[in-house]
């Protein structure tokens, strides 16, 4: 296997390595040809290569030592038998720019497999996977504004990037990473209103995704804060502002808050256990 036209290399072929690399390949930010993907799974790898004409491999070391970027896309807990791997085999490539999507993992621990190489940390949320998600990144020391744009390269071919600094990526994954939960959790609610209301199953479903949607849509192209669309839609003694006190009478607001603050002070527990 030849090295000399690596552009980027992928540490991890799962779901969200995956999904990232098929954008890539559509928006043409890099060619199938310049990337090197290492994967344990057999079937994996044959599949990313069937698929989309990467190249694969079973050795980190390869992938680490050959890439002028290094994407690792495996899950938090594979990130210490992974460094002693490339440690064991002596992996030494102090150029390559490394970019992790660990949930979880801290700048400080990924410095210590990584000593001497630019680190950014960043955090896609699931809508990735449909080009339609936001990335947040987050740069270590050394890392220079070439690098961090060709972080945000990558992570725009799968939708919106914010640059934040690291202490607020625990509030990032609380709100972004976790958020896609918590509205799937509203539109199942939405269209079991619709049932409840007695709407068959496929149409509620329908409308509360549509309706969820193009709100969404509507906020993002009208610069609208939500609470001028709302007031918009709540007319006097109208249907919707019965079913917004009855809201929050039950405390969704509140609900809400808390969710994402749950899911904050987890991810803030993460980084502790990881760190």
């Amino acid at each position: 296997m030849t090295k000399d036209n690596i552009c980027l290399g992928m540490i991890g072929g799962g779901v969200m390595g995956e999904a990232i690399l098929s954008r890539l390949l559509a928006q043409k930010v890099y060619l199938a040809e310049t990337i090197l993907v290492s994967e344990p799974n057999a079937q994996r790898r044959d599949y990313l290569q069937q698929q989309y004409r990467v190249r694969v491999t079973a050795d980190n070391r390869i992938v680490a030592e050959s890439s002028p970027v290094l994407l690792l896309a495996i899950k938090p807990q594979v990130l210490d038998a992974v460094a002693v791997d490339l440690r064991d085999k002596g992996q030494e490539n102090d150029r390559s720019l490394v970019i992790s999507i660990l949930a979880g993992v801290p700048l400080s621990k990924l410095s210590k497999v990584f000593s001497r190489q630019p680190i950014i940390r960043v955090m896609p949320n699931t809508p990735a996977i449909i080009g339609a998600g936001i990335t947040a990144i987050a740069a270590g020391e050394n890392v220079k504004p070439e690098q961090i744009e060709t972080a945000k390269s990558i992570f725009a071919s799968v939708g919106q990037v914010v640059e934040v600094p690291e202490y607020q990526m625990d509030a990032v994954t609380g709100l972004s990473g976790s958020g896609p939960a918590f509205v799937a959790i509203a539109i199942e609610a939405l269209a079991d209103g619709g049932v409840a209301a007695g709407l068959p199953r496929a149409i509620a479903q329908q409308l509360a995704i549509q309706t969820v949607l193009g709100t969404a849509k509507l906020l993002q192209e009208s610069q609208l804060h939500p609470a001028q669309l709302k007031d918009r839609v709540t007319s006097p003694g109208g249907t919707t502002i019965a079913g917004v006190a009855e809201l929050e009478s039950n405390g969704f607001r509140s609900a809400i808050i808390e969710a994402v603050q749950a899911a904050y002070y987890r991810s803030q527990q993460l980084g502790l256990i990881n760190s």
